[in-house]
């Protein structure tokens, strides 16, 4: 399902439950050690779906822990992002020389919880948000603008490593499965992104969101003039 809102070259996995077997490695077990039994398994399928995703990209099963901030360190050269939420897990992955920015997130299609929407939109959101309601009803805009911006966060925070607040990220929401993001925090690291572009998708109950970079490519290089100079073919090969 959430390969429906990724760009080619994006590999990703999903589940809908826990059921399947999802052994960890032993550094990963011992992050878990002492939780409950819900998370751990949760965690577990999630790894498991990252570990799906890395295998599309030839790469073999190894421990997926945590880095600064939270975020699973990637192996060397990858980029990628975890979600899961009640009935949804997914990994996604790319290579880090073809996308330079991945995030994704997954929500319940409910309505945010009373008082949430005050911490994580501006005015000017909030304003956005009861327009789109008037044009489409029935969507949960609000948990929408909270989801997009978490998939912002991921995608911003491994590259610059610096926290990235609600109020941060101005974001606007197209009704046809787009958003985009405006990034402005205070004294922003020098290269730090400045806008992200996403895309959303509500189905089976569940709302995804995700962000992704993709590199541009170098521009090809002039044609060059395959006609040889004057004398050019008389002059020695190793003049």
């Amino acid at each position: 399902m959430i390969e429906e809102i990724l760009p080619p070259g994006v590999r990703s996995s999903e589940a809908f439950d826990d059921l399947a077997p999802a052994p960890l490695f032993p550094e990963e077990a011992a992050l878990m050690a002492g939780r409950r039994a819900r998370r751990r398994a949760q965690f577990a399928t999630a790894r498991a779906c990252a570990r799906r995703s890395l295998a599309e990209l030839g790469l073999a099963p190894a421990p997926l822990l945590p880095g600064a901030g939270g975020a699973p360190r990637w192996p060397a050269g990858v980029v990628g992002s975890i979600t899961h939420c009640d009935g949804y897990r997914a990994a996604v992955v790319a290579r880090a020389a073809e996308v330079t920015a991945l995030g994704i997130d997954a929500e319940p299609a409910e309505p945010l919880p009373r008082g949430v929407l005050g911490l994580v939109a501006s005015a000017g959101e909030r304003a956005a948000l009861e327009r789109l309601a008037d044009e489409r009803p029935g969507l949960c805009w609000d948990r929408l603008l909270f989801s997009a911006k978490e998939a912002v966060y991921k995608a911003w925070y491994p590259s610059v490593e610096r926290w990235l607040g609600f109020a941060d990220a101005t974001v606007r929401i197209s009704p046809e499965g787009t958003f985009t993001a405006r990034l402005h925090p205070a004294e922003p690291p020098p290269g730090a992104p400045t806008r992200f572009d996403g895309r959303w998708l509500v189905r089976k109950g569940l709302l995804l969101t995700s962000v992704a970079t993709v590199r541009t490519p170098a521009p090809p290089l002039p044609p060059t003039d395959p006609t040889p100079l004057p004398g050019a073919l008389d002059r020695p090969v190793n003049a």
